[in-house]
């Protein structure tokens, strides 16, 4: 038996409130369901159907299971349409409790409530920063998509953004549905709409990037934006490989809901690449990429106190210590602030709500 230290792994961009989804969602996505189509079929069900418990128990099963896997910062984007003002503060209890670094924001969005919703969106962004977030915890401004906000809303999102200096949060050309949309509106393509509204501030945090072209991935690099690639989320909903991001230096990596096991992440990516013919990319250097936006958003020196130790046998790797900001949150592979079998069963109990409420919800 060896143990080994190593540096936390960040994972940057990742869903709290989907962190129920392990425990037998009931309900089954068709293998030719278009990608717009999974959105409303299941994604944009289960926001709806949140409540303050079910996001708690969420977040903490989510959060407790990343400190384990050896995860030391998320940075989360989230939505919950019917219950917007006060959500973050659901997650950042559920972080600052557990010890965990994290980044929170409110994904902006007018799909089911217009203007209104996203002015709600956009509220909540600027109540959480106006908090003054600090420690562990920081804030930042999100948006859902483009094809799912007007300009107003980008405009809107990319002021509040400079105001306070935090990047913009946003998933963009996950799909090329999103591309389309800026199309249809008269842009060249999804980041000229992005530009010409003002709607990214600098550092700004684009997920997914899997449609946008090669010239568009050097744009956002030249402006120095950070994009994030999701390999096990791209793969499951059958979006496509992020080629073009390897015209940029600034690519982290992330789950977009996936457990915040950064290892099968990379092990994802590295399959990936094997089919990607001409792509030269290494794994590793996409999630150290994650501790830069760390140091952007906290400051250079916030992940000097941070360790994981590891025990590695012939079964594997195990993670028996954390220390995050010099605080210990994992000891002899439990969690401190809580114990991992009361997480599982609060989010057991969480999501057979979560799944008769979503019932409901068309």
């Amino acid at each position: 038996m060896t143990l080994l230290e190593k540096a936390g792994a960040v994972n940057a961009h990742t869903h709290l409130y989907s962190g129920l989804v392990p425990f037998d969602l009931p309900f089954q996505i068709p293998p030719t369901l278009p990608f717009p189509d999974i959105l409303k079929t299941l994604w944009w069900r289960l926001d709806r159907a949140l409540t303050p418990d079910i996001l708690s128990a969420a977040a903490r099963y989510y959060v407790g299971q990343a400190l384990l896997y050896g995860t030391t910062t998320l940075v989360d984007h989230h939505e919950s349409p019917t219950m917007i003002a006060g959500s973050l503060d659901i997650l950042a209890s559920a972080c600052a409790d557990l010890g965990i670094r994290a980044v929170l924001c409110y994904g902006v969005t007018e799909r089911n409530f217009g203007r209104e919703e996203a002015q709600a969106g956009l509220a909540e962004c600027q109540r959480f920063l106006q908090t003054r977030p600090t420690g562990k915890i920081r804030g930042a401004v999100g948006v859902h998509a483009g094809f799912t906000v007007s300009d107003q809303t980008l405009t809107d999102a990319g002021n509040l953004a400079r105001q306070f200096q935090v990047p913009v949060h946003i998933h963009a050309a996950e799909d090329t549905c999103d591309v389309d949309d800026a199309r249809r509106r008269g842009d060249a393509g999804l980041l000229a709409r992005f530009i010409r509204t003002r709607a990214l501030s600098e550092g700004s945090i684009l997920a997914h990037g899997v449609h946008l072209t090669n010239d568009e991935v050097r744009e956002c690099d030249r402006l120095g934006m950070w994009l994030v690639n999701n390999p096990r989320s791209n793969e499951n909903n059958r979006v496509g490989y992020a080629a073009a991001l390897a015209k940029s230096r600034r690519v982290a990596l992330g789950t977009d809901g996936f457990p915040s096991d950064m290892e099968a992440e990379k092990t994802c990516l590295a399959e990936q690449i094997k089919g990607a013919d001409g792509i030269v990319v290494n794994p590793e250097v996409r999630l150290a990429a994650g501790r830069q936006i760390v140091r952007q958003i906290f400051g250079e020196k916030v992940l000097l106190s941070d360790r994981v130790i590891m025990r590695e046998s012939p079964e594997g790797r195990e993670v028996t210590a954390v220390e995050i900001g010099g605080e210990r949150v994992v000891e002899n592979g439990s969690l401190v602030y809580a114990t991992w079998q009361s997480l599982v069963a609060d989010a057991k109990r969480a999501a057979h709500v979560l799944w008769a409420r979503m019932e409901d919800v068309q």
